[in-house]
């Protein structure tokens, strides 16, 4: 058996078991030793050479900064600090054609810069913003995808946990992989914006409620009634609006102005932004003795499953390379195209027909050791490969019949007539609009940088 047809089976393998149920870690482990066995025929030296893999996989300082900046989002996210971007977010923007719709992408490309956990995001804003928007007559599949779509800017804008796991991988540096997410994510966010406006005025029945399903609560639909734009906005001051905004500019300004300043390095910044996040959760009394033991608790459980999953795509990685599958596979691509653009291409492709059968971590720990070696040979940026494997990878959060992010939104609801189809088609525009992103970043890989936009 060739090294390429080993690595071959070994995916299908992973995928398999992953979609019987069995963790991701214990499956990249078990095929890892197996294979190792299979080349070398001692299990005892796949054993041996599987565990010194495991011990070089986190003997690093470097994973400090995963606890850190979990227990700083679930902090943040005990905090209703998502309840506060929204209504700044909601306080400007609700007077435009779908400004509900516009103030949740806002609103959450904010909470993204604190937390970095989509599906926190998702569960936050599907009982923050779904309800809002259903009152003021907008449609339910319009609510729920708009939350469902914003709620991916979270694994996208830093400080995100998957590009933290694609530097930690692939030996990277998780600064430079924060500050390539930055314009990434604020591109994203803008063709939101822009696809949001649009669909109000092109596709308003997708938009607007006109069923009378969910009516105002006057009774009255939006075929008879005001439109969500023309009712006032709620009645909150200016200093009101300013005591929602300081915090999350404070925290952000620590947090990523101390990374790219040079103040900090990601793990110390980490450790800043959690005392901050714990002294305004203590300040706002929003934080009880015991919903902080739960949150120690959570953070532990996160970075232990986070670590382990890092070792056995480490030991992954070794069976790999023992097998000489990347340099198999780079050998491969070259003779069959020099084509770059073709090797992204079908790179992006698998990733998308991945992400509607396992989730994102799983993609990005399979498929990245893979195609690393491929991308190095073309000359490749590994940050720009860093950041469109995530958008990649993100799309699978939207997109049935997986999709974890639509699954969290359905679960979250207090609406029984809101079903999980009703989430996968008001998500449907969006990932169509995060698929287009892909492609231009894809096109012109200096977008990624934003010091590179104005020359």
């Amino acid at each position: 058996m060739t090294g390429l047809e080993l690595g071959l089976i070994s995916v299908g393998v992973i995928v398999a078991l992953i979609y019987t149920g069995m963790h991701v870690a214990v499956a990249l482990s078990l095929v890892s030793f197996a294979s190792v066995w299979i080349q070398n025929g001692d299990p005892v030296l796949a054993a041996k050479l599987l565990t010194l893999a495991a011990a070089d996989g986190i003997a690093d300082q470097t994973f400090a900064v995963i606890p850190l900046f979990v227990m700083m989002g679930l902090i943040m996210s005990a905090s209703d600090v998502g309840r506060d971007a929204y209504d700044v977010g909601d306080y400007f923007l609700r007077r435009i054609r779908g400004g509900l719709g516009l103030a949740t992408v806002g609103s959450n490309a904010v909470f993204a810069a604190v937390t970095g956990v989509s599906i926190a995001s998702a569960a936050v804003f599907t009982r923050v913003a779904v309800p809002e928007m259903l009152r003021l007559g907008y449609s339910p599949r319009f609510a729920v995808g708009t939350v469902a779509g914003s709620s991916v800017l979270g694994m996208l804008i830093p400080p995100s946990i998957l590009l933290i796991i694609f530097a930690i991988l692939t030996e990277q540096s998780i600064g430079l992989m924060f500050f390539a997410g930055i314009g990434p994510g604020i591109i994203l966010s803008a063709v939101y914006c822009l696809g949001i406006v649009a669909m109000a005025y092109l596709t308003p029945s997708f938009v607007f409620d006109q069923t009378g399903r969910f009516a105002t609560p006057d009774g009255t639909t939006l075929g008879t009634g005001p439109m969500p734009q023309d009712l006032a906005p709620p009645d909150r001051t200016p200093g009101e609006i300013a005591s929602k905004s300081l915090p999350l500019i404070g925290l952000i300004t620590i947090v990523l102005g101390g990374i790219y300043g040079g103040v900090f390095t990601p793990t110390e910044a980490g450790a800043v932004g959690t005392l901050a996040a714990l002294i305004l959760a203590v300040a706002r009394r929003k934080l009880s003795l015991a919903e902080f033991w739960g949150v120690l608790k959570e953070t532990g459980h996160l970075t232990a499953a986070v670590c382990f999953l890092v070792i056995a795509a480490t030991m992954y990685t070794r069976s790999l390379g023992l097998a000489g599958v990347p340099i198999e596979i780079g050998g491969l691509v070259q003779t069959a195209t020099d084509d770059f653009l073709m090797v992204i291409l079908i790179y992006i492709l698998v990733i998308l027909f991945l992400g509607t059968i396992i989730d994102s971590v799983s993609i990005i720990l399979i498929m990245v050791p893979l195609f690393l070696p491929v991308m190095n040979s073309f000359g490749a940026d590994p940050i720009w490969f860093g950041i469109i494997t995530v958008i990649a990878v993100e799309v699978g959060l939207l997109t049935p019949p997986l999709g974890m992010a639509c699954f969290v939104i359905k679960g979250c609801l207090e609406d029984d007539r809101i079903t999980l189809g009703d989430v996968f088609l008001g998500a449907a525009p969006f990932a169509l609009m995060m698929v287009f992103v892909l492609a231009l970043l894809t096109a012109w890989p200096d977008l990624v940088y934003i010091d590179r936009w104005f020359g």
